[in-house]
């Protein structure tokens, strides 16, 4: 995989090529509020390096993986969610996925069910 972004509207954001509600960002990811939220709180958590799809990560991207991870509870945090959020990862058209550049939906603020989908 490429560290250059491909032409997705993710990218397009990582650019500020497009306006988005960033609410988290450092060096390896950016963190805006969901255009379409299916809850009250719905986040996308993206790596600024473009990754498909989770299944097209390799062995090379485990430190970005894993930074990924602990931002959640970052994230969670100073949204005063940290108590109770779901991640979800959609891996490809057949999972939902509709923008093919990994992201983690950060979703809180209403009861969840289970199982999900």
């Amino acid at each position: 995989m490429s560290d250059k972004p491909s032409d997705t509207v993710f990218s397009k954001i990582i650019r500020r090529e497009l306006p988005a509600d960033i609410v988290y960002e450092d060096e390896i990811c950016i963190c805006f509020k969901d255009i379409m939220p299916v809850a009250p709180v719905h986040l996308l958590l993206i790596p600024k390096k473009c990754i498909p799809r989770l299944s097209d990560a390799t062995a090379s991207d485990s430190e970005l993986l894993g930074h990924l991870m602990s931002k959640v509870g970052v994230i969670a945090k100073l949204q005063g969610i940290d108590d109770a959020f779901r991640v979800v990862v959609n891996n490809g058209a057949g999972a939902c996925q509709t923008v093919f550049h990994l992201h983690l939906h950060i979703i809180a603020g209403r009861a969840m069910s289970w199982p999900p989908g």
